[in-house]
């Protein structure tokens, strides 16, 4: 109801936010405000009780209170009505009053770059500079080797471009800022490795729930616990069906050279603003320390700011990002509405490189570094007459089953070629029995511990096999 304009506002509460501290029980002089009786379910807290047949509108009480959104003068509008659920905060202020209307602040843009002969960069040089060129102005980490020359160049060169790097406290902390930058719309990301990117799944979790963008660049090492700092492919299970608590999935990519580590970085950018998500780019230790040769894109990007950033301009007033969701029914809609998102990213974005697969009798699965070793392998077993070929997925979730599925009509063994104890191969049978489809024999070679397999154990293994079905 509205109020004639020499009657001033009575206050009105918001029971999610009071929190039963009975300030303003002691500031109200007309004694209009009283203990509560009722338990919250939402909150856990008693909320006080208001009384306003004496209120005359003085507002002390809403001065009183140290929760910005509990007590409040009643304008004319009651959030305690109709289809407003209090204790859910995407519903709190209702639908967005705001509409956009204008083109968008920064517009997506391209700026082409001068040609130049190939760089020799380390793969994680490699992948900070594809950064750059994404875009990327806001990085946030905390230093970890085998990654940390990633972080140090772009704490050199963001200075120079108008951007930041932040040495955060912690993995925890750097992970929250990316939260905060990936919130407000512009492209973040990370750099870490195996024990850092364990710290940080809680906030990727928020992420994904709140659906936030950002890049996390994880070169992976030896473990479990600290471990030491070289090779493995011990985190695939993580970044694949690990991502933090509830139902969470995110694009996962796996370079296996430099050029790789700058084009999917690149990439990466690309996929978690198309699908608001972060993106994990999925290196090993010597990936990221090797040096390479790597041509430079023929342009640089700018991406626009989305109309979802919580930026604090007019455009952007009223909109939220939260992963909270205190409704049963609302947390299960929204969970339904990741699913269907994660079925659009499966279904377009699946990713691998086939190397002399068509004819392949024997086909090799392996991805990062092992696959380089493997390639070899397969030219090593073609000069000696055995059609073996190479399949690398480049996306590991979601793995590109649509496209090893046809080979497998060929194919009679399989062998996975990992630096770990059978992560990959899972992610392989996982996707194989999800498609309905009964695979040729799997054989593996494994390495762990930092340990990589040689090109010569992959080649005896493929002559192996070939011995057994002689």
């Amino acid at each position: 109801m509205s109020h004639p304009t020499n009657v001033r506002p009575r206050p009105f509460l918001e029971p999610a936010y009071c929190k039963g501290c009975l300030r303003c029980v002691e500031a109200c002089p007309k004694h209009c405000i009283t203990p509560g009786s009722t338990l919250n379910p939402a909150t856990g807290y008693t909320p006080v009780e208001l009384h306003l047949d004496h209120c005359n509108g003085c507002a002390l009480c809403v001065q009183a209170c140290p929760e910005p959104f509990g007590l409040r003068l009643d304008e004319g509008i009651s959030h305690l009505e109709g289809e407003f659920r209090l204790e859910d905060p995407t519903k709190l202020f209702g639908k967005k009053c705001v509409h956009i209307t204008e083109a968008p602040i920064e517009p997506d843009a391209e700026f082409p770059l001068p040609a130049c002969e190939p760089l020799v960069l380390k793969g994680a040089y490699a992948s900070a500079i594809g950064a750059l060129f994404a875009g990327c102005r806001h990085v946030f980490g905390y230093p970890i080797t085998p990654s940390t020359e990633g972080a140090e160049l772009m704490a050199k060169m963001l200075p120079k471009l108008g951007g930041s790097f932040v040495q955060a406290v912690s993995e925890v902390a750097a992970v929250n800022m990316m939260y905060g930058a990936g919130g407000a719309g512009v492209p973040a990301m990370t750099f870490t490795s195996s024990p850092g990117f364990s710290l940080m799944l809680e906030g990727v979790s928020y992420m994904i729930g709140a659906e936030v963008p950002g890049v996390f660049v994880n070169i992976m090492r030896g473990g479990p616990g600290l471990g030491n700092i070289a090779p493995e492919q011990a985190d695939i299970k993580l970044a694949c069906r690990g991502l933090g608590h509830g139902n969470t999935h995110a694009p996962v990519l796996a370079p296996s050279t430099p050029q790789e580590m700058l084009d999917l970085t690149m990439r990466a950018f690309e996929l978690a603003f198309r699908y608001r998500t972060p993106v994990v780019v999925l290196g090993d230790g010597y990936l990221g320390q090797m040096t390479g040769a790597v041509k430079l894109p023929p342009a640089a990007r700018r991406m626009a700011r989305p109309d979802w950033a919580v930026w604090g301009d007019r455009p952007h007033r009223h909109n939220l990002i939260s992963s909270i969701h205190l409704s049963e029914p609302d947390l299960e809609a929204h969970n339904e509405h990741l699913g269907r998102k994660y079925a659009a990213i499966t279904k377009r974005e699946q990713r691998a490189d086939l190397y002399r697969c068509d004819d392949a009798e024997v086909l090799l699965v392996a991805c990062n570094t092992p696959a380089r070793m493997a390639k070899g392998a397969v030219e090593q077993a073609r000069a000696r007459g055995i059609k073996a070929g190479l399949f690398r997925p480049i996306t590991l979730w979601p793995f590109p089953i649509d496209a090893l599925a046809p080979l497998l009509t060929r194919a009679g063994q399989i062998i996975v070629v990992e630096a770990s104890a059978g992560q990959l191969e899972d992610e392989l049978r996982l996707a194989l029995s999800h498609a309905g489809r009964v695979p040729p024999p799997i054989a593996h070679v494994r390495r762990q511990g930092g340990v990589l397999p040689q090109q010569s154990e992959i080649l005896a293994k493929i002559e192996e096999t070939q011995e057994a079905f002689a």
